[in-house]
């Protein structure tokens, strides 16, 4: 039994219609999405990108003298061991990040594939995904890219997805503000929920639909 196609528009960089492409609906119209697995995979997502670089000084770690600041007895005072005490100001810290923490998460493979196949059924449906025949470019030129994603209609927060080899393409998106680039055998789950659009060749939709079948 055949499988069921989606047939989405194909425009050029100018705006102008360049015919349709045939997608699989089981990738790219997937009726039942599964909040669970696409509310894991940006966890996930998250969760992987921390750095944990965070440490604080621990007692012994601290920079200063050992001497008790006044006499066990007799001043009025608490007894006090040495400046590097805890409750001081400028002394350790107790249960601070030491810098080996560890926050990464794991997600099995069939459910991150479920999980990308939903967020990109719902990025169809509301006709957020703008295929495109070619994203090969002649020249680096910011301002000439920004007018071409104007006349495709991506506005808002733009995802363009690469295949890594179009360099003039990587120089002229980079520096605008509301446009991210990923390549084609990297799209995160928590790319497709932040940007407004997508922005894909029809060869590298191709590439996503064969990776997720």
């Amino acid at each position: 039994m055949a499988e069921k196609k989606i047939s989405l528009k194909v425009v050029n960089l100018k705006g102008e219609d360049a015919g349709k492409v045939d997608v699989t609906a089981s990738v790219f119209g997937v009726k039942d999405v599964n909040p669970q697995v696409i509310h894991d995979a940006v966890t996930v997502y998250l969760a992987n990108s921390r750095q944990a670089t965070a440490k604080t000084k621990k007692r012994h770690e601290i920079h200063g003298t050992n001497k008790k600041p006044w006499r066990q007895k007799g001043t009025g005072r608490a007894r006090s061991g040495d400046c590097k005490s805890p409750i001081w100001v400028g002394g350790g810290t107790v249960f601070g990040p030491d810098g080996l923490q560890n926050y990464k998460l794991s997600q099995n493979k069939k459910a991150h594939k479920l999980a990308l196949k939903g967020v990109l059924s719902e990025k169809v449906a509301s006709s957020s995904i703008i295929v495109v025949d070619s994203l090969k470019l002649e020249a680096v030129s910011t301002k000439a890219f920004a007018e071409d994603l104007k006349a495709i209609g991506a506005e808002g927060k733009v995802l363009v997805v690469t295949n890594g080899d179009n360099e003039n393409l990587i120089l002229s998106a980079r520096n605008l503000e509301k446009v991210g680039l990923t390549e084609v055998d990297n799209v995160a789950v928590y790319d497709v929920l932040h940007f407004d659009r997508i922005v894909i060749s029809k060869d590298d939709i191709k590439k996503i639909e064969e990776a997720l079948k």
